[in-house]
């Protein structure tokens, strides 16, 4: 599903060159469910942002689906985010004048999708989250732990094939951390792609593979034990 293949990305001032992705050689099978992890600032959100095409490398391919999109124009990069890649966040981005229902709409209205249809898809999705008794709650409303089933909610409701989630337990409690890690597990095993940046040893478990970042390189990869 994704190959990256001697991918570099660098930041540059007049005065300082820093590389926060240094020859970077990576894939990513359809269906499986991957963390990365590394200290701060070795790269790991640089790279989920460019496998989800919100960022451009600055050297090397990306093949996403087996297209290269490497250096593609935004409005390119946006069509195929809207078609195949749903984001979850560590700070849940939720728009606090919507509701529950609403914020996971939104996802839908980029598309050319009936309204008849876009509630059915949200009410299921919000069934399949355990949020659906919260439909109509404004997010200053919701727990932490209910925020983000509504951003994994949002994050799936378009039936994306690719799930990135950056730290999506990072402000949550060891308890709420575990029912998001569930959830994206059980999106796994429905045949979700997942790649997930996290700093916690225990959910990276819930992954199959994880990748360790240094210094913007891969020092390496362990498989989860059957």
């Amino acid at each position: 599903m994704i190959q990256l293949n001697d991918l570099t990305k660098a930041y540059r001032t007049d005065e300082v060159e820093t590389v926060a992705l240094d020859h970077v050689t990576l894939g990513i099978e359809r269906g499986e469910f991957a963390a990365i992890m590394g200290p701060s600032g070795c790269g790991k959100s640089t790279l989920l942002n460019i496998i989800g095409m919100l960022d451009n490398p600055s050297s090397g391919e990306y093949l996403f689906l087996g297209e290269n999109v490497a250096g593609y124009p935004e409005a390119k990069l946006a069509n195929i985010r809207k078609k195949h890649i749903g984001f979850i966040f560590q700070s849940f981005n939720l728009i606090d004048e919507l509701t529950v229902f609403e914020n996971i709409e939104l996802a839908l209205l980029y598309h050319d999708i009936p309204a008849r249809e876009r509630r059915e898809r949200v009410t299921a999705v919000m069934d399949k989250v355990g949020i659906a008794h919260r439909a109509k709650h404004m997010p200053g409303q919701l727990s932490g732990g209910q925020q983000q089933r509504v951003a994994v909610a949002r994050a799936v409701v378009g039936n994306q094939s690719l799930i990135l989630a950056d730290e999506p337990t990072g402000n949550l409690d060891s308890a709420h951390g575990q029912e998001v890690m569930e959830m994206l597990q059980q999106l796994n095993d429905e045949g979700t792609t997942i790649v997930m940046v996290t700093h916690s040893a225990s959910h990276a478990d819930y992954a199959k593979r994880t990748i360790n970042l240094f210094d913007g390189r891969i020092v390496n990869e362990s498989l989860r034990a059957a």
